[in-house]
């Protein structure tokens, strides 16, 4: 299985490629896409969705995991990493990946073994875990390290999901997932 992680952002995007194979784990591509913090919102966001999908059709990733965003003191901030999270969902789910949420707690917690190691506790146990020569840049070391959680979950969740339940510790009601559905609604004094 080879996974595709994202840690999303608007000034610097990482993304981490492993592959899979029983337990162990394997390094395939990694990178920071970067943001100019002079565009307007709205091309920030393309650059994440574009760039993400070169992303996907360059590695050719099975399934992607991305951190959810936390909330943090400033509501602003939150509300934008929000729109950059979005705009890295749109792009993987365009690209027909299955996407897995992770908090940056349960990322840690499965990577280094506590869920508040730090950003150089949890680079330093990306490399040791994919035997890479040289510490990872931060941003593409947390990607590695969403794409790492979801090759430790993924055997739990997939017992899970045969049992009927999803990440979310819903049981699920319905196999497969329903597209959306379009409805126009005529207003009054508009013409049909």
């Amino acid at each position: 299985m080879r996974i595709l992680g994202v840690d999303p952002g608007l000034q610097r995007t990482g993304f981490g490629v492993v592959d899979v194979t029983g337990s162990h784990l394997s390094y395939v591509a990694s990178g920071t896409i970067l943001i100019d913090s002079q565009d307007p919102l709205p091309v920030r966001l393309k650059t994440i969705l574009d760039n993400l999908r070169q992303v996907v059709h360059d590695t050719k990733p099975d399934v992607a995991a991305l951190e959810i965003v936390f909330v943090n003191t400033n509501p602003q901030s939150t509300l934008l990493l929000g729109q950059a999270r979005g705009a890295a969902l749109c792009a993987l789910a365009d690209s027909g990946l299955v996407v897995h949420e992770y908090t940056a707690l349960q990322i840690k917690k499965s990577v280094v073994g506590h869920g508040k190691a730090a950003k150089q506790q949890v680079q330093d146990m990306v490399q040791r875990l994919l035997a890479l020569n040289a510490i990872p840049a931060p941003d593409p070391a947390d990607a590695l390290a969403c794409a790492i959680c979801h090759a430790h979950m993924s055997p739990i969740l997939g017992q899970l999901n045969k049992l009927g339940w999803t990440q979310r510790g819903r049981r699920s009601t319905r196999a497969g997932s329903r597209a959306g559905r379009l409805r126009l609604i005529n207003l009054p004094g508009d013409s049909a």
